[in-house]
Order: structure tokens, then C-alpha cells, then sequence
């Protein structure tokens, strides 16, 4: 795993705007504003190297797998989580009926030499995937870096979209029409885009798809059944809009009870999620694999805030995370002794809160700086299918943080040096 210096393409900015990266401007405070894209960076693997990390993402999907049966046996463990109580019989009657999901990103810190350890589980609404599926993978076939690169997420995705949509079209006897939508508080257009990509890959599964807000999704009175604004059910609805949240709306009632009819709307991801897209999974993760002598080397010891161990981690440091948090918001990182080596702000906490152990980020310096990467693993249908690298110059991964592209097998042209 080497991090490297490349030559930026010609009209680079135009060319990957083309391809549905419009959210590639970033702000920072009091500075001007900078790509989000990394043109003339990127991250080289092995072969070898690839195959490691495909290897620990499936294992650490089937040890989710697994840690949702724990979580689902023990009511204490779903309070700690904070999984509403009106909605686990939805959540368990999912999980045993497996409707649709199609996809998640597993979070992990490696640095190409020790073991890779799981930082978190994106698992309902995980975003930059068109930079994962399309931009970098045009990136590498027009620059010719690297013999190759991990990135089956298209095929992948429209292989998913094609058998879980065929399962629901046995049950139910008739072709969905796919429903996705995004929020119109997004002004970045990055959810916007990100849907419009899946849309994409529906059509392309065979089926079709209708691309609105979610603001714009209606709830008949008379039926109980939700519409689009042209008046047509929603069969099956893809939603880029987290469960908790969806749940705290005035409709969140309407959503549970809709779930509850078997002829209601098939939301994707499933309610089951509520299990894997909270942080609350870490905890429950390292309970059940704590002394297990393959897994729990993928893990790092992870506690809920209250919980009488959590203490056990001052003296390695910890990681404080809030149960819903996103792009880092909230998070705090405290060295042993108590120092806080960063923090960032945001609107999450009330919930609660775990800590994990500390696992500081690795740094591959260059002439402007650290550079600290999280290697995003995408899972497709439950099998490992690409990777997605975000970049940033602190400790914490948060909302301004670079995405940079990778390869499998560069060479070095001869006479030349390596740049990083």
C-alpha cells in the first residue's frame, strides 16, 4: 500500500462533473475553495493486498450477521442501542423475511502492514459511490495507472437490483416499479447524484425507476398506502434517508404499520438496518467476538458509554462516538492520560454514546502534510465488490475530507522515482 503522485488530466474538473461528480467544490472556513476529488494522488495495492482486505470484508459481514441474531435475542441490548421499541417486530420480521438490500461500506483503518481493524459500518445510507463506481474507475482507464483496480461495483449493483427485485416480483405476483428518493435538504447535490446513479443501475437491472424527494412521498388517508405526486403506489421504494430519522417523522407511524402489511411498500434499505447502521453495532460485535482468535483481530474492544469496561480503554485511549452520528460529527478522540487529540462539532449525542479503542489513523506524509486515509470496503448483496478511499489531513473523517483514487500493480516508468 504506497501512496503516490500522479499527472492530472486535462480538463479533469469538467470530465468528472460529466460523470455525476457536481459536488466537487468543498468549503473550509476562511480558505478558498478546494477539490474534493484528488486528480494527481492515488493509493497503489497489491494484488495480495486486495485479496486481504476482500477477505476481512466478508468475514466482517458475516460477523454482523451474526451479531444481529445477538442483538435481536437480548431486549436489553436493543434499548442500548436505542432501537425504538413500536418498531421491533418490524425489525425482527425483516430480518427474518430478508428483503431487498443492495449495498453498505464497511470503514476500515489499515495501513498495508499490520491487521485491517473495522472502524464503523455504513450500512443504511453510505454516500460517495458515484466517485467509487464511476469516477475513479474512468480515472484509472484513462490514465492507465495500475494494471487494475477493486471495483465491481457496478456489475455488482445491477446483478443486485436484478435478484432481489426478481425475489419480490415472486411474492407479490407483478413487476415493482422502483421508487428512489433523496432528501431536498441536501444542497451539496451529492444525494441527488448518488440516486440518480442507483437509478441508473435499476433500469439497467431491467426494471423502472422514478427518482423524487422524499419531501414528495405521500400518504393516502383512505388506504394508508404511500404515493408519488402523479398518484401512483410506491411497490418498492429506495430511500437515501437514515432510519432513525424516517422513524422521528410525523409519518414514522404510517411507515411501521405499513411495513407491518405484506402488501405494503418495500423500503430498501430494510428496517432491519436499524441493527447495523448504528454504532451500537461495535459494542455488541466485540461481545460476541471478543475471544474469538480470528475475528476479533478485525476488531477494535468497543463499549457502550455506560458500560462499566468502557473505563478499561483510558489507558489506551478511545474514540468517542455518538450512536447516530455521521461524517464524523461529534466525534472526540482522547489519547491515554486524557488529552483530547481532536474533536469535531455536531448535532448528534443525545442518543448515546460508545467509545472505542483508539486506532489512530496512518499517515502517509507528503511536501503538504499528513495525509490520513479510511479505506471504505463496499458491500454489493453481501459479498465484498470495491474500494472507496476518503483522505484527510486530521484525525477524523468528516464531510470535507478528499476522495482519492487507487490502482492494483503500478509500476514505476523507468528512471523515475517513487513520489510518496
Amino acid at each position: 500500500m504506497r501512496r503516490l503522485y500522479g499527472t492530472a488530466r486535462l480538463g479533469w474538473e469538467a470530465e468528472i462533473e460529466s460523470q455525476g461528480l457536481v459536488y466537487n467544490k468543498t468549503t473550509v472556513p476562511g480558505e478558498d475553495p478546494r477539490s474534493y476529488w484528488r486528480e494527481d494522488v492515488f493509493y497503489d495495492f497489491t494484488a495480495d493486498e486486495v485479496d486481504t482486505l476482500a477477505d476481512v470484508t466478508d468475514q466482517l459481514f458475516a460477523a454482523c450477521v451474526e451479531a444481529g441474531d445477538v442483538a435481536l435475542a437480548d431486549e436489553r441490548l436493543l434499548d442500548r442501542m436505542r432501537i425504538p421499541r413500536d418498531a421491533r417486530d418490524v425489525v425482527r420480521a425483516t430480518w427474518d423475511a430478508e428483503p431487498p438490500s443492495v449495498y453498505g461500506r464497511f470503514d476500515l483503518w489499515w495501513d498495508g502492514k499490520d491487521t485491517p481493524r473495522l472502524l464503523e459500518f455504513n450500512a443504511d445510507t453510505p454516500t460517495s459511490l458515484v466517485e467509487a463506481a464511476v469516477v475513479q474507475w474512468a480515472w484509472h482507464l484513462e490514465t492507465g495507472q495500475g494494471r487494475d483496480q477493486w471495483n465491481q461495483l457496478d456489475d455488482r449493483l445491477v446483478a443486485a437490483w436484478q435478484r432481489n427485485l426478481s425475489r419480490w416480483e415472486g411474492h407479490h405476483h407483478r413487476k415493482p416499479v422502483v421508487h428512489l428518493a433523496w432528501t431536498a435538504g441536501d444542497r451539496s447535490g451529492e444525494d441527488w447524484m448518488t440516486v440518480a446513479y442507483l437509478a441508473d443501475t435499476v433500469q439497467r437491472a431491467g426494471y423502472e425507476a422514478v427518482v423524487i424527494t422524499t419531501e414528495e412521498i405521500g400518504l393516502d388517508t383512505g388506504d394508508a398506502r404511500f404515493y408519488d405526486p402523479k398518484g401512483n403506489r410506491i411497490d418498492v421504494v429506495f430511500k437515501l434517508y437514515p432510519w432513525e430519522w424516517l422513524l422521528a417523522d410525523e409519518y414514522g407511524p404510517s411507515v411501521i404499520a405499513d411495513i407491518r402489511d405484506p402488501g405494503g411498500t418495500t423500503w430498501i434499505e430494510p428496517v432491519w438496518k436499524l441493527l447495523w447502521s448504528n454504532k451500537g453495532l461495535l459494542p455488541v460485535l466485540w461481545q460476541r467476538y471478543e475471544n474469538d482468535p480470528v475475528i476479533s483481530r478485525y476488531l477494535l474492544p468497543a463499549f457502550f458509554a455506560d458500560d462499566p469496561r468502557a473505563g478499561e480503554l483510558a489507558a489506551t485511549g478511545y474514540a468517542r462516538k455518538p450512536l447516530f452520528g455521521r461524517e464524523g460529527g461529534n466525534v472526540e478522540l482522547v489519547a491515554p492520560g486524557g488529552e483530547v487529540l481532536a474533536a469535531q462539532g455536531g448535532q448528534y449525542g443525545a442518543e448515546g454514546w460508545i467509545v472505542q479503542q483508539l486506532c489512530a489513523l496512518p499517515d502517509f506524509p507528503g511536501p503538504d502534510g499528513p495525509h490520513h486515509p479510511v479505506l471504505g470496503a463496499w458491500v454489493v448483496d453481501g459479498e465484498a465488490a470495491g474500494l472507496g478511499i476518503r483522505e484527510s489531513d486530521g484525525l477524523i473523517t468528516d464531510d470535507l475530507s478528499f476522495f482519492v483514487p487507487h490502482t492494483i500493480g503500478y509500476q514505476r516508468p523507468p528512471n523515475t522515482s517513487w513520489s510518496a
